[in-house]
């Protein structure tokens, strides 16, 4: 049985994965610019699935839909295609390709489809069973999981509140396939730990490791929460690895704002990372969402000083407020922006002071229609 990745740019750390775990049952996915037979698998998010949808309805062979869309809205996805994979596929695909190779795919838990409806995932992932990557490379994911229940945020909900964590000398040995590690988790400074009590010792263990690489930690795809920054962590950093930026979220100017959000946080402590960064030297990469439902005028403004304060010295990264499925703010609205707040960040934009997306929301996922499709 001939089984298909159909090729999405955002969705390359996932056919690394999942090449790797379908490898060991026997299966090597095919990448493909189109549906193929026997079997296309696809991998959506909440962006691309409007594009999507009808190449899987129309598709002449059998379809599997998962990633981040299709586990938030495994009904409304299985209605175009075959089955859908609910949550993290390196068990249950493999198992659902060998079933439908014996002609048995009926009842597999994480699996829905039309006529069996919807059964739920029966286990968590243990990471060190599943290689990060084998033939396509990825990213090297360190973490899954995330402690904190941000109401915007879909990791929690796909991955769990539990923190679990690749082995130090499994990472090395994935590293070697690199000249740069640079890694995949929901908060890199939390590797080792339960995700609230750090384990910097366990962090610095994992620096040890990958003496032969050049380490890139704390920026894309591994930003860290504000509130783990410290002046130890940043000693870490700096004195083991290459990046002299770091990334992290603050979202909001607002204490009642980041409260309304479950961010665990608050906007001292963003200052207090902000002023850490200066002092050892590394420029701060700083998340925010504008268009919170739950904003009012006057935190939208706190969002914008804090915004500007961030711009005197790093480099504020802007989006707008997506409802993404599956989360508690799913079936919000975006809050339209004040005028005075387009202006700034228009003018702060052609400056070179931020960068994002606050006006067109898919921008940060593809620049144009065609991107979808590549």
């Amino acid at each position: 049985m001939q089984v298909n990745w159909r090729e999405i740019t955002h969705a390359r750390n996932s056919f690394a994965a999942l090449y790797a775990a379908c490898e060991g049952e026997g299966f090597r996915l095919r990448p493909v610019k189109a549906p193929e037979s026997d079997v296309t698998c696809y991998s959506l998010n909440s962006l691309n699935a409007p594009h999507l949808r009808a190449e899987i309805a129309s598709a002449p062979c059998t379809t599997i839909v998962g990633g981040p869309h299709a586990t938030a809205c495994p009904l409304e996805t299985v209605a175009y295609a075959d089955y859908v994979v609910v949550g993290e596929g390196e068990w249950t695909l493999p198992r659902l390709l060998h079933a439908l190779e014996a002609g048995e795919a009926g009842e597999i838990p994480g699996v829905a489809s039309r006529k069996e409806g919807l059964r739920p995932p029966d286990h968590t992932v243990y990471l060190p069973a599943y290689p990060p990557f084998t033939h396509f490379k990825g990213y090297l994911e360190i973490s899954r999981g995330c402690p904190f229940g941000c109401a915007y945020c879909q990791t929690p909900r796909i991955f769990g509140h539990r923190m679990r964590h690749r082995p130090v000398d499994e990472i090395a040995r994935a590293a070697t396939a690199f000249r740069d590690a640079r890694f995949v988790t929901p908060n890199a400074l939390a590797y080792g730990s339960d995700g609230v009590h750090l384990r910097l010792d366990k962090v610095e263990k994992l620096f040890q490791a990958l003496h032969k690489n050049r380490i890139y930690f704390g920026t894309f795809p591994s930003e860290v929460r504000p509130e783990c920054i410290s002046e130890e962590a940043l000693d870490l950093i700096t004195t083991y690895c290459a990046n002299r930026r770091l990334h992290f979220g603050a979202q909001s100017g607002s204490d009642r704002v980041l409260k309304a959000l479950r961010r665990g946080h608050t906007v001292e402590d963003v200052e207090q990372a902000l002023d850490l960064c200066r002092d050892h030297d590394l420029l701060p990469v700083v998340d925010f969402i504008v268009g919170l439902p739950c904003d009012e005028d006057e935190d939208e403004v706190a969002t914008l000083s804090l915004i500007r304060e961030v711009a005197r010295n790093g480099k504020p990264h802007v989006h707008r407020f997506i409802p993404l499925p599956g989360t508690p703010m799913a079936r919000t609205e975006p809050r339209p922006l004040l005028l005075e707040t387009q202006q700034a960040l228009g003018q702060l934009a052609l400056a070179g002071r931020i960068t994002g997306s606050w006006d067109d929301p898919e921008r940060r996922f593809f620049r144009n229609h065609s991107d979808v499709l590549s």
